[in-house]
């Protein structure tokens, strides 16, 4: 059974994080359903492309409006230090793959994968740093 937070600026930013999210796929698979039945060209191509990227957007507006509503410093403070080492874990393996395929060591990774990356970097430190304050 799924039980909602009982903090109301929790509650709001998982409503707007999943309703974001849900546009995403929305837009992901439209793009990716059209691109090779219509073969769009010229602008309608570029806002084809750039559709999914704007919930993304949305995502990160989201989550700055969730820490402008928290009450609760703690949880700001945990969230903000789980981005930054996040970010930096992110940044950290991008430059490091990065070097590597300049040399041919690796295969290329699409930038859109980037995003993903911190957010999963982003949630492992946040539960690192919950265990920790536990």
């Amino acid at each position: 059974m799924f039980c909602l937070p009982k903090n109301p600026a929790t509650r709001r930013y998982l409503y707007r994080f999943l309703t974001t999210m849900m546009f995403y796929v929305v837009f992901l698979v439209g793009a990716v359903w059209a691109f090779p039945r219509y073969h769009p060209t010229g602008a309608l191509a570029y806002l084809l492309a750039i559709l999914p990227a704007l919930p993304i957007i949305g995502g990160i507006v989201v989550v700055g409006l969730y820490l402008a509503e928290e009450k609760d410093e703690f949880q700001r403070a945990l969230l903000v230090q789980a981005m930054i080492w996040g970010i930096g874990a992110t940044l950290s393996l991008t430059t490091a793959w990065g070097f590597l395929e300049v040399f041919q060591l690796v295969p290329h990774i699409e930038l859109y994968l980037v995003f993903p990356l911190f957010c999963v970097l982003t949630g492992f430190a946040s539960g690192v740093l919950k265990a920790r304050y536990r």
